[in-house]
């Protein structure tokens, strides 16, 4: 299998770009394991810095948030550390590059979660810093907050995507768009497949923002941050076209919508499974929409990303229904 390290070299902070050139090629079908580094400063670190792994202080101490080439970065700057970008040789404007999650890992003993003023759900009635640091038990799948709860883990990745369209020039981190980024989507997890529409030649696939988990909404806007190891296979479809990401599971499909207004993220994670429906079935738009009426299920995905996220789930038994 072939091994991409959270060395400082291989990452970038705080953005995507097209102009980020490719820290690894590989050939379309192949396996690739990743390691990346938790969304956070410096100050998120524990007290105890010998938690902090050498590869996270080496890109604490050696890289910047949005680069440091001086190139405007349009939105604001985030938090996630990215890993990448792959290029998959083969892949080209037009296409669609399929990532299937094998799997989503823990690599340190701590996590975050902060709330930081006026951002989350409620940002007027949280106005003061705060972040608590929770201790990772590998073996038992859990993690510890400081009021004596424990959370069980449920790792998967707040950042996946591909590179955005060159015009579309540097772009800040923290908003989901149609070329995936910080989708926080916590159903993305290993035994999921995700689909990109692919803007560049090599489609350029990263991933980053490790949580070891979250609740569907992400209120405070953080889950809890950590760092992981994920391995992904990356397979380059000439045979589909998309728009927009979307994702599917052995049984289910997996619809996203992204807005800054909530009722236009619903409506694009319902257009969205009409489409797969659609394509899937031999039923009709009008018939598709009845459907997700009846049995398709939506989400909030996460309400703290600039752009919401709604998410909308359907089990494909019930795409074999036709009149």
């Amino acid at each position: 299998m072939i091994e991409l390290s959270a060395a400082p070299e291989n990452l970038f902070w705080g953005y995507m770009d097209a102009a980020i050139p490719p820290v690894l090629e590989i050939d379309s079908g192949e396996t690739v394991r990743i390691s990346t580094l938790p969304a956070c400063f410096d100050a998120d670190t524990p007290a105890d810095k010998s938690l902090v792994t050498p590869d996270h202080r080496a890109a604490l101490d050696t890289l910047r948030p949005g680069g440091t080439d001086g190139v405007f970065v349009s939105g604001p700057v985030g938090s996630h550390m990215m890993t990448g970008p792959i290029h998959v040789r083969g892949a080209e404007p037009g296409d669609t590059l399929q990532v299937d999650i094998l799997e989503a890992v823990p690599r340190q003993d701590w996590g975050f979660c902060a709330i930081i003023p006026l951002l989350g759900t409620l940002p007027e009635e949280f106005t003061d810093y705060e972040r608590i640091h929770l201790m990772i038990d590998h073996a038992a799948g859990a993690a510890s907050t400081p009021w004596g709860a424990s959370v069980p883990l449920d790792p998967f990745f707040g950042i996946l995507g591909v590179a955005p369209p060159k015009e579309w020039g540097r772009v800040g981190s923290p908003e989901p768009m149609a070329f995936g980024g910080n989708m926080d989507n916590k159903d993305l997890r290993p035994g999921t497949t995700v689909y990109f529409p692919v803007f560049n030649e090599g489609a350029m696939f990263y991933a980053g923002d490790g949580h070891g988990c979250q609740g569907h909404g992400e209120v405070c806007i953080t889950a809890l941050e950590t760092a992981l190891d994920g391995v992904f296979r990356l397979t380059v479809r000439k045979d589909m076209s998309i728009s927009q990401p979307f994702a599917e599971t052995e049984k289910r499909l997996i619809s996203m919508g992204f807005n800054r207004d909530l009722d236009e993220a619903a409506r694009q994670a319902v257009r969205e499974m009409i489409t797969l429906i659609c394509t899937r079935s031999k039923l009709t738009r009008n018939q598709a929409y009845m459907l997700c009426s009846l049995m398709a299920d939506l989400h909030v995905t996460q309400l703290v990303d600039i752009s919401k996220g709604v998410h909308a789930v359907l089990d494909k038994a019930h795409l074999g229904v036709s009149s």
